[in-house]
């Protein structure tokens, strides 16, 4: 098969272009929201952990969140003041996990 965009020789099943990046009659759109389409993570499990151990940053990287919860772990939470925001965002609610997804308050 070949390129539409910059005519170059590509696989059957490619997806995208490697030469240019240009998306083939085999790109499915739907297929890159399935990530963002499934539930994210836990509220409650989140809004234990940064109160129990959130100057360590350990929410953070229970929601994937690495750098953040390096830089919280190395700082202690910014003297606990990044952590204290942490818990008030999510108990608000505002707190999203590094997806950009709400975090999800399951019926107990």
């Amino acid at each position: 098969m070949f390129c539409s965009n910059c005519g170059k020789e590509i696989d059957d099943k490619a997806v995208v272009c490697v030469h240019c990046g240009a998306a083939t009659h085999n790109f499915n759109p739907k297929a890159s929201q399935v990530l963002s389409d499934q539930p994210g993570y836990d509220w409650l499990t989140t809004l234990l952990l940064c109160f129990f151990v959130g100057v360590f940053g350990v929410h953070n990287f229970y929601v994937k969140k690495t750098t953040y919860g390096l830089i919280q772990l190395f700082t202690l939470g910014g003297c606990g003041i990044w952590a204290l925001i942490d818990l008030i965002l999510i108990i608000t609610g505002s707190f999203k996990d590094a997806e950009g997804r709400p975090l999800v308050r399951r019926n107990i």
